[in-house]
């Protein structure tokens, strides 16, 4: 897929002129480390075909229902995702978005719906993260019996993936001793502790109210799930920041005004060529 230059350089303007970078990421920002995409039926049981067998589409096994009347399966799908996500590599385009962030005035702060964790593993700093739908590295209750959410570092799934079942025993509550259930906003989702994501989204304001000319990338954000364009459209808005959206999606990559750049491609290829042309300005 072709990405024109001239579309290239303006959004390599946009950032240089930027007093601060603001990355919003979906779930395409994955894609190019070699996540697996969830987007349709068929996406996600590509990935799980034990959940195609069973007739299990992404919004009934990512459901605290789930837990409850399977447990080895729920924990099966989330346990499989934990140690996939401790055992991938962000690609190359996280190291671009850092680099360029530490070459403005007020730095770079994440916007994200990915729970994977990928922007610390990039040696972004966790204080300048928001991660809106929380993290698969937190655990809490799944009752839940208090408003405790924990490290996951002590939990190791071993997970039959044929059959998408958690073959030890699944992490448990340290308070009442009942199952715990990673802290992710998931579908139908009443049991959600949100104050981890929610200190981090004060943080993140506080941060926003320093800033005056940011520029938003978003990257592999939908509009099936909105969370991400709902931000980028507050920080970009009329009633926001005055910010400027760069939008690189290979599939839904219209932008509000032709102030702002769309680039319809990939996370990872759309970064590099903006950084090829950056590269003549930040050395």
């Amino acid at each position: 897929m072709s990405i024109d230059e001239a579309v290239v350089k303006r959004a390599a303007g946009l950032i240089a002129a930027a007093d601060a970078l603001i990355v919003g990421a979906g779930a395409g920002m994955g894609v190019d480390s070699g996540l697996p995409d969830f987007r349709g039926e068929e996406g996600f049981w590509r990935a799980y075909p034990a959940l195609r067998q069973a007739h299990i589409d992404f919004y009934n096994i990512a459901s605290p229902a789930a837990f409850f009347e399977s447990p080895e399966r729920a924990w099966g799908f989330y346990g499989h995702r934990l140690a996939l996500y401790r055992n991938t590599t962000p690609h190359s385009g996280f190291a671009f978005l850092k680099r360029w962030g530490e070459n403005l005035p007020h730095g770079v702060s994440v916007f994200t719906s990915n729970v994977d964790g990928q922007f610390q593993k990039a040696g972004f700093d966790p204080n300048r993260i928001h991660e809106c739908h929380g993290s698969i590295s937190h655990l809490q209750c799944l009752e839940p019996c208090c408003e405790e959410i924990w490290s996951a570092d002590d939990f190791q799934p071993d997970v039959d993936e044929q059959n998408c079942l958690l073959r030890n025993p699944p992490p448990v509550c340290p308070h009442c001793g009942g199952m715990a259930r990673p802290n992710v906003l998931m579908f139908g989702d009443s049991g959600w502790i949100a104050s981890r994501s929610g200190a981090q989204g004060d943080r993140q304001a506080a941060w926003l109210a320093k800033v005056r000319q940011p520029v938003v990338i978003e990257l592999g954000a939908g509009t099936a799930i909105p969370s991400v364009r709902h931000f980028s459209r507050y920080v970009t808005g009329k009633f926001g920041f005055g910010g400027r959206l760069i939008r690189i999606n290979p599939n839904e990559c219209e932008v509000p005004n032709r102030q702002d750049v769309s680039l319809k491609t990939g996370a990872a290829a759309g970064l590099a060529a903006i950084a090829e042309v950056l590269g003549d300005v930040w050395k």
